[in-house]
């Protein structure tokens, strides 16, 4: 345990954000998005601040590397690409699917034991093959479906009860709960539910990027190890096919990183140095270019985060300007959308 006793809960505010990235038009400023950015340091002091770091919000899906950790220290036996879907937000491809399926029949269950909201595909393209097949939402093909199978073995393993595994009060989400604070450092603010049904914690940005460095530093063979561990080598079950945040993993040896809904980024190499990231309006224009950037300001060579710069804007189909993180973050940006 990092903690015995964790800091005060962040307080519930309207968090003052500041501008984090520009919308480049011609030259000229058309846009610009709002939101907060921490950078720590390998001896997880503030590096960098931008907005409100500090403000109690919500992570969503950035928030699963932790619950995947406190499902491991509750027991859970996955390792490798199982352990990844668990912590995943994956696109419903076959092999999610599989995985999702794998984790429930090693626990003896069925796809009819998850409550998790049934949905399409998160992938556009496999959703789009999906509807042209006339396959029904369910609840395998969304997105969380690898966390909630893995919930559901954590359950059984402890002889917790299953059709309420959701409840806030129950062992398990307390379980979870516990070790959201300890990884943090500082206590849950308010408790809420996700898009797909499970309890959802919030925190500060601040505590959320110290988690993930607590996660990346740890010990071999710790929960928090592998975590990491099954993630970084098994980046496409964490994610998808195509997905930004697995080709971020890909790109820069020894990063962690997951993505969430409403522009959250959180990432950290295994030195302990990590960023988080909150867009406010929620944009993933947005939130790669100012992840990258900030993973820059914490020393990444930029050489190896070239292709996060984000997608340019067109006029007429031709390229005319670009979303460029503000110059607090890139203080020697591209020429190439000015």
């Amino acid at each position: 345990m990092y903690s015995s006793s964790p800091a005060d809960a962040p307080l519930v505010r309207e968090p003052v954000h500041a501008p984090v990235a520009h919308l480049i038009r011609g030259g000229i400023v058309e846009g610009i998005h709002y939101g907060s950015v921490v950078v720590l340091g390998a001896d997880q002091e503030v590096q960098l601040q931008l907005g409100d770091i500090e403000a109690a919000f919500y992570p969503r899906s950035a928030l699963k590397p932790l619950q995947a950790v406190a499902m491991v220290r509750a027991g859970l036996p996955l390792d490798g690409e199982l352990l990844s879907l668990t912590a995943a937000s994956h696109s419903g491809e076959e092999r999610h699917l599989a995985g999702s399926r794998r984790i429930l029949e090693i626990a003896g269950l069925t796809e009819g034991h998850l409550r998790n909201v049934p949905d399409l595909p998160y992938d556009p393209v496999v959703r789009d093959a999906w509807v042209r097949e006339g396959r029904m939402p369910s609840r395998l093909a969304q997105n969380c479906s690898g966390k909630h199978a893995a919930m559901l073995y954590t359950c059984l393993l402890n002889g917790w009860s299953l059709e309420d595994y959701l409840d806030p009060g129950h062992p398990l989400q307390q379980a979870i709960a516990e070790i959201v604070e300890d990884l943090t450092g500082q206590r849950i603010a308010r408790v809420t539910v996700d898009g797909c049904g499970a309890p959802l914690f919030s925190i500060s940005l601040h505590g959320l990027a110290r988690a993930t460095a607590r996660i990346t530093t740890a010990v071999p063979g710790t929960p928090e190890a592998r975590v990491a561990d099954a993630m970084r080598e098994h980046a496409e079950m964490a994610s998808g096919s195509g997905r930004d945040v697995a080709a971020l993993m890909r790109a820069v040896p020894g990063l962690l990183s997951k993505d969430g809904f409403e522009g959250v980024q959180v990432a950290a190499l295994a030195d302990g140095r990590a960023v988080a990231v909150k867009i406010a309006d929620g944009a993933n224009r947005a939130r790669v270019p100012v992840t990258a950037a900030a993973l820059a300001r914490a020393g990444v060579n930029p050489e190896l985060l070239t292709e996060f710069a984000g997608e340019p804007l067109l006029g007429g189909g031709e390229p005319v300007g670009c979303v460029r993180p503000v110059r607090a973050l890139d203080p020697v940006p591209s020429t190439a959308c000015v």
